[in-house]
């Protein structure tokens, strides 16, 4: 089934429909996504391994869940629909901010999103990846993540990190530890190592 994108412009109002890998070809255009941090009850995120067959950074580690809003959804209702199918478990999100980026991964296309992230808490004992989605997981505090391997993670999901520290997350989520600005000051450096400042902002 032909997956169609909300395109959108710089301030986050729809412009259109772009279909899924044509969004993503070239220098891409401009559509609405999500990435949702999942942290488990002592604070530590889940990643997961993109599966091989990703179109744009296979085999790289991400953020928890990484997709886009459908026409009508929301970013946490898209997000607490998307979960369940690539992770088996269920959950509330909060959600935090939104930014925009632009990246191309080598030779086989670009990311050029305005990304609204989300905070969720899971029981990691109730995760079940789906493997079509998901080659690998586990749970990692921040001093878990070394700026030496920046190439292995995806560059929104260390943006999403780097952005954390200045906005307010409920004491439910138990996440202090990744929100101090030694954290993010590391998380930012390993951006600047995948891309430039000019090629993001924080969205209003």
């Amino acid at each position: 089934m032909t997956e169609m994108l909300i395109l959108v412009d710089q301030d986050d109002n729809p412009t259109g429909a772009g279909e899924k890998v044509h969004c993503h070809q070239n220098e891409g255009m401009l559509h609405r996504a999500f990435t949702a941090l999942l942290f488990d009850h002592t604070g530590n995120l889940l990643l997961t391994r993109r599966a091989p067959s990703k179109m744009l950074w296979p085999n790289v580690w991400d953020g928890s869940v990484a997709s886009h809003p459908r026409h009508g959804e929301t970013y946490v209702t898209s997000a607490e629909r998307r979960i369940p199918e690539e992770l088996g478990v269920r959950c509330t999100l909060d959600y935090v901010f939104k930014f925009e980026y632009h990246i191309a991964d080598q030779n086989r296309g670009s990311e050029n999103e305005i990304c609204g992230t989300l905070i969720g808490t899971v029981d990691p004992s109730q995760i079940k990846p789906d493997s079509d989605e998901i080659s690998d997981t586990r749970f990692a505090a921040p001093s878990d993540i070394h700026a030496s391997d920046y190439k292995s993670y995806c560059p929104w999901m260390l943006l999403a990190l780097a952005i954390l520290p200045r906005y307010e997350v409920s004491k439910k989520h138990n996440i202090s530890v990744w929100t101090d600005n030694q954290t993010a000051t590391k998380f930012l450096e390993m951006v600047k190592m995948q891309m430039s400042d000019h090629c993001w902002r924080i969205v209003p």
